[in-house]
């Protein structure tokens, strides 16, 4: 108990309680009258750090948490037939804090009146004295509010006395202590609801899978033709490679906004891995674990699904511009822009890594720049140089180089390189990443390997920050307008709590509301926003391509001829201009014409137009083959999972080879027998195991290269 509560934060969590019992208070006290006392304790050791709650209101083996919230034990809550817990609930989701500071549920004491008492009989103490310091009860925005005397003590006490004499103006030592109070209680009903809604909801769509045992496949593995090194791509082998790379991340963006399970589990990911919760240089944290963040942080949900599609959706544009140009002029010109795209992603991929690491192994390794944003994001630095772990923690090291800005993509080579050597001797140490990092270092590793297959092919320049910068400038422009909007943005009604967005229809009408805000703020849907930028670059390569011409004509003299002229950018429109530009484009937009639709009706109309390949004929394989293409294909809500090593044995018995790669990335080649002879780069899955989520992703993938589906493979 050190430092001073935040009042504002209080206030979040009695607001965020409030909500949540409006919109599901009925259903709370019908699941909670339907639990059992074993389910109703699950829920309450559910929300606690080891599970770990007090077992009667005179448990002391917590420390002094049973002097501050002793109603908060397994026996008078989860008791057969009680309704604890819902009266207490009612009462502070639908009182004030200024109320429930002076009364409680049940006519009992109130905040103040039972701190007060347990500073009296239980010698409860801050450890800080706060002399001369007060805090302030009333009604209003000073609720909680401390200030210091500084002189004229007496004259400003008589001041307060009406205050004072009402319990509304307090020592700060013992004001610290109510907020603390109403801080832990709030919290722990917070989180209560939501696992209330989790363990007793028999509407949601289940998540949880069993596991199997591993089964290594020996056999089968060893029919693998494992490929030690990346052949030399011509352009045509580097456009597939970047179709692939394109049909992961659309495919990555179709299931965030058609399965609710995947959409949970990546807005889980940005919620808790935002850099508000990360203390500054000064060691503080921003009050930002709350309700109201959710929306924000679905908005970045979506918006990094679509901006990372919309990449690779024009880094295989201009690929295919640079392979159909016989103009050498424009091809310079293409180059430098795949150049910087090729920057752009590396450090939009780097930057998802540094998000990660700095929650979890390199959590004590990083520190929030107060006051400092990057387009509205807030700024995340390390702290020291990670070459002080060079003789102890190799790993952490070598992650930790991953994520200095320094870093380009042709020096994260050698630290990939290093990290999978260590892989491959202590296997065991790829299980210390958490699966939200092991995920983040994939695709950093992925867009490494593209550069490094990119530039030994083609004559690739180095990143510009002069010349080819449409796309980079078009997309910082976006991604700030869309940081400006965040903070309004609202869809509490949805997201609130995260997993209600299991439940039937939830998902579809947050993306729709989602939909709506983006049109009204910005005059268009995401996507389009994305899409009209994809297409301005296009035209505007030919547009430089025309000006360096012409100003090379005329300086033929000087011997400048070829030589790379910047188009000159357009100055930046008004908001107001440029949202009712878009507002126009709009109406004459045919309908469902942008790849990046958000909501299922619009997905279903797109998707008519983007149909996978034709399914082959069944092919009859060994019946284990049959077992994992039948668990990754499976329609079933809970359908098990498979072992990477049996993945691997069923594409080998298939024919396939396979590159590994950096990390955990490995690209699968078809054998010559098959019709289709695209390449699939795939991630080996966090614990080399496809569950989850990861099933749907694996099956979605399979399906849009190859055709595969349910009815494909059939066993001997």
């Amino acid at each position: 108990m050190q430092g001073s509560s935040d009042p504002e934060f209080v206030e979040d969590l009695r607001r965020d309680l409030a909500r949540k019992y409006g919109s599901h208070g009925p259903r709370l006290e019908q699941l909670w009258r339907g639990m059992k006392p074993a389910q109703r304790a699950k829920a309450m050791r559910a929300g606690t750090p080891d599970g770990v709650v007090l077992k009667h209101s005179q448990d002391a083996s917590m420390g002094n948490v049973y002097k501050f919230i002793p109603e908060w034990n397994l026996r008078d809550i989860t008791a057969a037939g009680s309704d604890f817990l819902l009266r207490m609930l009612e009462y502070r989701a639908t009182t004030s804090l200024e109320d429930q500071y002076i009364s409680g549920f049940d006519n009992s004491p109130g905040d103040h009146a039972h701190i007060v008492d347990m500073m009296r009989t239980r010698n409860l103490r801050h450890t800080e004295s706060f002399p001369d310091c007060y805090t302030l009860f009333m009604r209003g925005n000073n609720y909680g509010r401390s200030f210091k005397i500084l002189k004229d003590k007496e004259e400003t006490l008589a001041g307060f006395r009406p205050a004072i004499d009402a319990g509304l103006c307090v020592p700060q030592s013992l004001g610290e202590l109510v907020l603390l109070r109403q801080t832990y209680l709030l919290q722990s009903l917070n989180i209560m609801v939501e696992d209330i809604l989790e363990v007793a909801s028999t509407t949601r769509n289940q998540k949880k899978l069993p596991k199997k045992s591993p089964d290594e496949a020996t056999m089968a593995l060893s029919k693998m033709s494992i490929r030690s090194s990346v052949p030399k791509l011509d352009i045509h082998g580097l456009l597939d490679m970047a179709l692939d790379q394109k049909a992961s991340f659309d495919d990555n963006l179709s299931l965030v906004c058609t399965e609710p399970v995947m959409l949970s589990h990546v807005l889980n990911n940005w919620f808790f891995s935002r850099p508000e919760l990360l203390p500054d240089e000064k060691g503080r944290r921003l009050p930002a674990h709350t309700d109201r963040f959710i929306s924000g942080a679905f908005l970045d949900t979506i918006h990094n699904s679509v901006k990372g599609a919309a990449i690779w959706n024009y880094m295989c544009r201009l690929l295919e511009l640079h392979n159909t140009s016989a103009d050498k002029a424009l091809r310079a010109i293409i180059l430098q822009e795949i150049s910087n795209v090729c920057h752009l992603e590396y450090s939009r991929a780097q930057a998802m890594f540094k998000r990660q690491m700095s929650i979890a192994s390199g959590s004590r390794w990083f520190k929030r720049v107060s006051n400092a944003y990057d387009k509205g994001n807030a700024r995340l630095v390390l702290k020291g140089k990670p070459e002080a772990l060079a003789k102890g923690d190799q790993q952490l090291h070598f992650l930790l180089c991953l994520c200095q800005a320094e870093v380009t993509a042709s020096k994260a080579v050698e630290w990939l390189t290093k990290l999978s050597e260590l892989h491959s001797t202590y296997p065991e140490k790829r299980d210390d990443l958490n699966s939200r990092e092991f995920e983040a270092l994939g695709d950093q590793a992925a867009i490494v390997g593209f550069i490094q297959s990119l530039s030994s092919t083609l004559s690739l320049p180095a990143f510009n920050r002069k010349k080819g910068q449409q796309f980079i400038t078009g997309a910082a422009e976006l991604e700030e307008e869309l940081n400006k909007i965040k903070p309004v943005i609202d869809l509490s009604d949805f997201v609130v709590p995260i997993d209600n967005l299991l439940e039937p229809g939830v998902a579809d009408a947050a993306l729709k509301a989602f939909d709506e805000f983006v049109i009204e703020k910005t005059g268009t849907k995401l996507g389009f926003l994305y899409l009209d930028l994809i297409n301005d670059c296009i035209a505007g390569l030919y547009k430089q391509l025309a000006l360096t011409r012409g100003e090379a004509t005329k300086k033929a003299a000087k011997e400048t001829k070829g030589e790379y002229i910047p188009f000159p950018p357009e100055p930046p429109k008004a908001s107001e201009v440029r949202v009712q530009e878009r507002r126009q484009k709009e109406k004459t937009r045919p309908t469902h014409s942008s790849v990046y639709e958000i909501s299922s009706a619009d997905l279903e109309a797109v998707a008519t137009s983007e149909a996978p390949p034709p399914p082959p004929e069944p092919i009859k394989v060994k019946s284990g083959t049959a077992e994992v293409f039948s668990t990754l294909f499976s329609k079933a809500e809970s359908r098990g999972s498979v072992p990477w090593a049996n993945f691997e044995a069923a594409l080998a018995d298939l024919g396939f080879s396979v590159i590994p790669k950096f990390g955990s990335v490995f690209t699968f080649f078809p054998p010559d027998s098959m019709v289709t002879q695209k390449p699939l780069t795939l991630h080996r899955p966090h614990r080399s195991r496809i569950e989850g989520y990861l099933l749907l992703v694996f099956a979605r993938r399979l399906n849009r290269q190859y055709g595969w589906g349910e009815g494909t493979f059939q066993a001997a």
